[in-house]
């Protein structure tokens, strides 16, 4: 059975060690439902949960992942990741917002915001998505990133360019689709899709699929 595009949920196995969670944006339904929810998790465990920056709440989490939900907390991304690479400088930053903006997405990953999680995003995933983001890797909300692949003509890689067909894989597996439907809409067989993804991934230096756009972004587009 032809198996769907590849999630995070697919390519992401748990972390061994526990993810340390800090949640910054308004103590607010939401986000204590969105704690406890994590809490559920053996290996997530929600160490702070601030309604805006506190330099001293920060600095006692010590957080391996730091979740802003950027609708609600009342900072500019830039000033926020200020604050936290002098705080916590090894952290890695997770945006939350329900803002699917190609320009949002670009100030995130310009100031070097690693996950950009959107928030309707199924819970499954949304661990998933975490559990990627602790042990070093990015993640896009394909939604968007997708829509930032297209709006751009080229994509350098580490000293070359990818071909046109390989960029637009790029653009289609930013969409979501799967080797079955990319071989449909560019009439390649689903072997060659697969060859040019391999090829891909050997130049963006990934292993899976919701890394791709991101890389691209991350690697002179922007």
């Amino acid at each position: 059975m032809e198996q769907g595009p590849a999630t995070a949920s697919e390519e992401s196995p748990k972390v061994s060690t526990t993810v340390r969670i800090v949640l910054v944006g308004g103590f607010t339904l939401y986000t204590k439902a969105l704690a406890a929810m994590l809490e559920q998790h053996s290996d997530f465990r929600v160490t702070a949960l601030m309604p805006r920056f506190d330099l001293t709440t920060m600095t006692q989490a010590v957080p391996t992942l730091l979740i802003i939900d950027i609708d609600a907390a009342g900072m500019e991304i830039g000033e926020a990741m200020r604050l936290t690479r002098r705080l916590t400088p090894q952290v890695t930053v997770a945006v939350l917002t329900a803002q699917l903006h190609q320009d949002l997405a670009q100030r995130c990953l310009t100031v070097g915001v690693a996950g950009i999680l959107a928030k309707d995003i199924d819970p499954t995933e949304f661990c998933a998505a975490l559990r990627l983001l602790a042990r070093g890797e990015s993640y896009c909300d394909p939604r968007i990133a997708g829509s930032l692949v297209r709006r751009r003509g080229e994509v350098p890689v580490q000293g070359e360019e990818l071909s046109m067909r390989e960029l637009d894989i790029v653009r289609l597996i930013a969409d979501g689709l799967s080797n079955k439907e990319i071989s449909a809409r560019l009439f390649l067989s689903e072997k060659t899709v697969k060859n040019h993804t391999s090829r891909i991934f050997t130049k963006f230096g990934v292993t899976a699929r919701t890394q791709v756009a991101v890389y691209a972004l991350k690697a002179g587009m922007l």
